[in-house]
């Protein structure tokens, strides 16, 4: 990873009960769990981030 992972969590959470991401490299996107911040970080191409958040933005469960 080119760049220190800059972690943050949403801003429609108010806990930590939610999961962080950090999206400032251009090359990979990392998604931790924000309870277990030790336990690793799933790491996903740009482009697969962007079709999971737009997935994520229609859907309505």
């Amino acid at each position: 990873m080119a760049n220190k992972p800059n972690w943050r969590t949403s801003s429609y959470t108010g806990t930590e009960n939610c999961v962080e991401v950090a999206d400032n490299d251009p090359a990979l996107v990392q998604v931790r769990d924000s309870k277990a911040r030790n336990h690793g970080s799933m790491k996903i191409r740009p482009a697969a981030w962007a079709v999971f958040v737009k997935f994520s933005k229609e859907t309505k469960l």
